[in-house]
């Protein structure tokens, strides 16, 4: 995969290598927006988090943490003891220098998370993580290894984007192009806004929701539940200035981002 920039002093021309790898992608990555997010997403997470008893005494692993945003914030919304976990040194970098409130970070190395045992987490979650891997085989890995990591009932919550809402312009991302229908796995292109109004385009994956249950089930998960947070939902959970910020049209229309819920089997 590879990244592309485009706006105000951009080239256009793409950096070769592995999504987001290397010291610039972590960079590019942590200068994101993502307001979408932070408005039907990250909330959401959280609140599902906190359904569970997800708080003080608690071990909730960020899997994919990247620079650290989600998994800093949620610590401190939810006081539970958050460990990252990413593929990348350079995001774990970025982490670690920011990120102030994460209690460690590990890396994850062929496929799996370094210096964590077996049943350690009372909850994980995995943001925006799945549109980077080409196959299900991939898909499946990371669950099976998520799993590995949660004691028997405990909650994990993922967040991706919904590959259906191709081609809409959202606040801070677009999903392919318009017109365009993905199958399961194909690339496409997503953009993503940066906070200085230019914008990031990213070739990734495109997983349907509905992918997602055989699979978690097949890596020792049950009661899998999915729910696509709604702007009108987020007046009570999101941040309310970012809520009165803009007025979100195309949110209101079509959101774009799904939450799956899933337990840990016995």
């Amino acid at each position: 995969m590879s990244e592309l920039s485009e706006g105000p002093g951009r080239s256009g021309a793409a950096e070769e290598g592995a999504a987001w790898s290397g010291r610039a992608g972590a960079q590019a990555f942590a200068a994101v927006e993502a307001a979408t997010d932070w408005l039907l997403g990250y909330p959401f997470v959280l609140r599902a988090l906190a359904a569970d008893g997800i708080g003080a005494g608690k071990v909730l692993v960020d899997y994919g943490c990247g620079p650290g945003k989600v998994a800093d914030h949620a610590a401190r919304v939810l006081g539970a003891r958050v460990l990252g976990a990413d593929t990348s040194p350079e995001m774990l970098e970025l982490a670690r220098a920011s990120a102030t409130a994460v209690a460690g970070y590990h890396l994850v190395e062929n496929g799996r998370v370094t210096d964590l045992p077996d049943g350690c987490a009372d909850a994980v979650m995995c943001n925006h993580v799945l549109a980077s891997l080409p196959t299900e085989d991939a898909l499946l890995g990371v669950f099976t290894e998520i799993r590995r990591l949660l004691r028997p009932g405990a909650p994990f919550v993922l967040l991706t984007t919904d590959p259906a809402c191709a081609g809409t312009e959202y606040a801070s991302l677009r999903i392919g192009e318009p017109g365009e229908v993905y199958a399961p796995g194909d690339e496409v292109t997503v953009r993503l806004r940066r906070t200085d109004g230019s914008w990031q385009r990213m070739r990734n994956h495109a997983w349907p929701v509905t992918v997602y249950p055989a699979l978690l089930e097949r890596a020792g998960f049950r009661d899998v539940v999915r729910h696509r947070p709604s702007v009108d939902e987020a007046l009570t959970v999101a941040d309310p200035d970012l809520v009165a910020s803009r007025p979100w049209s195309a949110e209101r229309a079509g959101p774009p981002l799904v939450i799956t819920k899933a337990r840990a089997a016995s």
